[in-house]
């Protein structure tokens, strides 16, 4: 998408659709011919109420031959997401109606850059829809060039910084989605490390892939075991990204779950809804788009990108209820002994490898994302995704960035009896801790191999993909965490 901004009136841009926000039962400003064209517009059709919008033919009564009326709300709660949504359905009505083009006027804010990143946030995500398998789908439309019209008194040059910002941050995300939403005879870990190595060369990352032999070698315990019942076979896919300029310290590490299908293996799932399994790599997908946006910043701050990627399937060498799997030694040099109580409880036992690996690369923090529990989904839904953590700032810090992107989490307690409660008769610990409590204890499970490391888990379950659309969103993978992370980590300190 081209994206452009003009300090000239949005009214005066000759193009097919002006979009136009206006707040709850405020009348949009603008130049006489305006009220005259919305003089017959009664409250019912249009009053600036959340998730209302109006096309309107302007006949030559407005330089745009359309003007698009996007609802804000009430302007006293409006805030990020309002904006965000209101310009998402915007976007994906101009689609609709095939439309290519469009201005957009930059609400009057004490903080335009702010407007405007949720602007080209919001319309390159609502622009995204997966077609690999079905190109012809309803003819779909690109939103092919954006126009943002400034208010008066902004400073161009920093908007246009703010457009480039947002726009790297959203393509990024984007390309995470396009990963996810293939389907698992398309994708699978040795896939997922072809796609690693081509981000390296585009972004100029340092790539390390560990293939069975590597794992072998490694004793990397939970990723071949997991990974033993695939024809394909597992992988540990590193990235490395470090700044072009600023002092040396130690990386960031962001470790992600890439579980290409997941069938639950011998545990094996209901087949209601397995199809989206095919979701389950979304972590290992976001750790990619996080690496592309992070590099394409050059942001200051080192990062280390782990993603621990596995099939899971049932076979005769799958590993299997009740036997005991040794993770990777680590720094300790002593893998940690796991009790596998069920094969579906696979995501804890890979991302116990990579994050011992993490810690073994003397991380500063360590922050994984996973599709971990349906747990976690029972307790927060699609709308938030949970938060667990060993430490007191690390989560504040999460929590700040998830406020700017609308990528929300939650925290939830992490309290002893929690890891009590997978603790083993027969090894170190067990994989899972019964029903009750099911996405604490799998985050206990992940946070034992963090050690005294600062270290933060995301539970993305409920919020990696989604089955109905939303203001800025279509059906499939949301790409979340990579707004998330690239906005952590540009604030990193």
């Amino acid at each position: 998408m081209n994206i452009t901004v003009t300090s000239g009136s949005a009214f005066s841009q000759k193009l097919p659709v002006l979009i136009l926000g206006a707040y709850e039962n405020e009348h949009p400003q603008g130049p006489s011919a305006l009220k005259h064209l919305l003089v017959n517009v009664g409250k019912k059709e249009f009053n600036g109420a959340a998730k209302q919008q109006l096309l309107l033919h302007t006949a030559g009564q407005l330089t745009p031959q359309r003007l698009l009326l996007t609802g804000l709300g009430k302007r006293a709660e409006a805030n990020h997401e309002t904006l965000r949504r209101a310009v998402g359905s915007a976007v994906k009505k101009l689609l609709a109606a095939g439309l290519e083009r469009a201005a957009i006027a930059v609400p009057d804010t004490s903080s335009a850059n702010d407007a405007i990143a949720d602007i080209v946030d919001a319309a390159i995500l609502a622009s995204y829809k997966y077609t690999e398998f079905k190109p012809d789908n309803d003819n779909h439309t690109e939103l092919k060039s954006l126009t943002l019209c400034l208010p008066a008194r902004a400073d161009q040059r920093a908007a246009k910084q703010a457009v480039t910002r947002a726009q790297t941050i959203a393509e990024s995300t984007n390309f995470a989605r396009g990963i996810a939403d293939r389907p698992g005879n398309v994708v699978y870990p040795e896939i997922m490390a072809d796609y690693a190595r081509q981000l390296a060369k585009e972004c100029g990352l340092k790539c390390t892939i560990f293939d069975k032999p590597a794992l072998t070698r490694g004793k990397f315990g939970g990723l071949l075991a997991v990974g033993g019942g695939s024809a394909h076979d597992p992988r540990l896919i590193v990235l490395e990204y470090n700044p072009p300029t600023g002092k040396r310290q130690a990386p960031v590490a962001i470790v992600g779950k890439a579980i290409t299908f997941d069938s639950g293996g011998i545990s094996i799932k209901p087949s209601d809804k397995m199809d989206e399994m095919k979701f389950d790599k979304c972590g290992g997908v976001a750790t990619l788009g996080a690496l592309r946006a992070i590099a394409k910043l050059k942001l200051p701050v080192p990062v280390l990108g782990i993603i621990a990627s596995a099939e899971n399937l049932p076979s005769a060498t799958s590993y299997r209820p009740g036997d005991i799997v040794t993770s990777y030694p680590g720094k300790d040099k002593r893998g940690i002994t796991i009790e596998i109580l069920n094969t579906d409880a696979e995501g804890r036992v890979v991302l116990g490898d990579a994050v011992s690996y993490a810690r073994e690369r003397n991380a500063q923090a360590i922050i994984d994302l996973a599709t971990l529990t349906g747990a976690c989904v029972v307790a927060l839904g699609e709308f938030a995704a949970g938060l667990f953590s060993n430490n007191e700032k690390l989560p504040e810090k999460i929590k700040a960035a998830a406020h700017r992107t609308g990528e929300r989490v939650w925290p939830l307690p992490m309290w002893q009896e929690y890891w009590d409660k997978i603790k083993s008769d027969v090894a170190d610990h067990k994989n899972t801790g019964g029903r009750y409590g099911g996405a604490i204890t799998g985050a206990a499970f992940i946070g034992k191999y963090a050690a005294d490391t600062p270290w933060a888990h995301i539970d993305i379950a409920g919020t990696a993909w989604t089955a109905t659309e939303h203001p800025y969103l279509a059906k499939g993978a949301t790409g979340f965490g990579v707004r998330l992370l690239a906005e952590l980590l540009s604030h990193w300190s």
